[in-house]
């Protein structure tokens, strides 16, 4: 790669590490402990979104699984931050090294991204010959697999039952250097020659098999890599509310963060990121609309239930009139001299 192309590609993760910055300094000048936790939660979506974006993007395959290796890192943040005498309780089928086992947040979060990535790298080593609509129904069961195993395991996972004492981390910072650290990693793979040869295979198939491509390896790797994320980020959201579960890393938020990838569109990684803020700014202005709003002597207040009609709708509209997501197949870059247009996608071209 030309030295060009990636100094006009490294204004991507700058300006998304901006525009995350800004929230960040946003929730810290309010000083609202709701508000903070608002700004946790979207950044929490972020490093969803862009791990989502890693595979889906950049491989053209739907994945319904993903959330799966968030789940596996939230356990790891339980295993390997709860006191020792709480874990003997809820979890008394650990092994006595994990039972002793108590880390820092950050180390739990690193943990469980490799956690993740091993499990990612067994599944994927399977599924990832699969393609279309296969290719996603594979990946569905393997979260269902995995959410009915955690849901079953009493003396190692409670089961159903919520795992209580994780370590609460209420500070928006380390949730924002993790956010930041994702999308770096995302765009990272990008432009690396595994990103290229992937997209290049979602593009031209069979002519990227001809030029020797090895379309499933290159899937793997993009597997491996967004599962480490997404354990990551698992860590990090079961340290951000002290408790996990497994129907907490199910299809509700299977299926918002998917919502979110689509809205900003699939295409790019500033996609991912923006589909994430813009929804999850419209949804907290929802919110508070439904708890009521005062308008001189009278609370205006929407009924309840609008949040999702409104997330189905903007979801109906975008599929209608803009299919690629706002920002479909671009990313943000600076202008280039001389040009009124803005920079073209950096990573997903």
């Amino acid at each position: 790669m030309s030295r060009s192309p990636l100094r006009r590609s490294l204004a991507t993760p700058v300006l998304l590490g901006l525009i995350l910055v800004a929230f960040a300094l946003v929730a810290w000048a309010v000083g609202s402990k709701p508000f903070n936790q608002t700004i946790i939660d979207i950044f929490l979506k972020v490093i969803f979104a862009v791990g989502l974006w890693v595979f889906i993007g950049n491989s053209g395959v739907i994945s319904f699984g993903h959330i799966a290796f968030a789940c596996l890192g939230g356990y790891v943040a339980a295993w390997t931050t709860i006191k020792p005498m709480m874990k003997g309780i809820s979890m008394p089928g650990l092994p006595d090294w994990l039972m002793q086992t108590e880390i820092p947040y950050w180390a739990a979060a690193a943990v469980g991204a490799g956690w993740a990535a091993v499990w990612a790298l067994i599944f994927g080593a399977v599924l990832m010959r699969l393609s279309g609509i296969a290719a996603s129904i594979a990946t569905f069961a393997m979260l269902a697999m995995v959410n009915s195993i955690y849901s079953n395991w009493d003396s190692v996972t409670a089961a159903t039952s919520s795992v209580v004492g994780i370590p609460i981390v209420r500070s928006v910072w380390p949730y924002l250097i993790a956010a930041i650290l994702a999308v770096v990693l995302g765009w990272a793979y990008g432009i690396s020659r595994h990103g290229l040869a992937l997209r290049a295979a979602r593009d031209e198939p069979t002519a990227a098999a001809a030029s020797g491509v090895n379309i499933p390896r290159m899937r793997l790797i993009a597997f491996v890599v967004s599962g480490a994320i997404m354990g990551m980020g698992g860590a990090l959201y079961a340290h951000s509310i002290g408790i996990v579960t497994p129907d907490t890393f199910y299809l509700g938020l299977t299926f918002i963060t998917l919502s979110m990838l689509v809205v900003g569109g699939m295409g790019s990684l500033s996609g991912a990121v923006l589909g994430v803020l813009f929804l999850s700014s419209l949804i907290q202005g929802l919110r508070w609309l439904e708890a009521g709003v005062q308008v001189g002597t009278s609370t205006f207040a929407l009924p309840g239930g609008v949040q999702e009609i409104a997330l189905g709708a903007v979801m109906i509209l975008i599929l209608m009139f803009r299919p690629a997501g706002i920002m479909g197949n671009r990313e943000l870059t600076l202008p280039r001299a001389g040009s009124d247009t803005p920079g073209r996608s950096g990573p997903t071209n």
